[in-house]
């Protein structure tokens, strides 16, 4: 389990990150009109650094918190794309790329995959 417990952690984290961002988009957009929503995001974002202070016994701060950030980066991005139908250029879309390949890294030590 502690072997891959810097990516399930920095996983829930980047989900927590979907959806409130997801949230905030639609309010943005007109999507969700009550403000009150924006109540959601702010508790949700309250609790997150807890979590990530239950992430540290397994990785190091730098590493878990590049693994949020780029996990997070990959689930927002896909939102975006398939939801709400945004787009990126072609040399955006490589930073995406290199994204996974930064999760891949910074995960396959402790993995065992390197």
């Amino acid at each position: 389990m502690s072997s891959i417990a810097p990516i399930l952690y920095g996983l829930f984290m980047a989900t927590i990150d979907l959806f409130m961002l997801g949230i905030l988009k639609m309010i943005s957009t007109g999507a969700i009109k009550n403000m009150l929503w924006m109540a959601v995001p702010t508790v949700v974002y309250a609790i997150q650094p807890w979590i990530f202070l239950q992430s540290l016994r397994f990785e190091s701060m730098i590493v878990m918190n590049l693994l949020w950030d780029l996990i997070s980066d990959v689930l927002v991005t896909a939102n975006g794309i398939l939801y709400f139908k945004e787009s990126l250029s072609r040399v955006k879309m490589f930073g995406v790329l290199f994204s996974f390949l930064g999760i891949f890294f910074l995960s396959c030590e402790k993995a065992g995959f390197c």
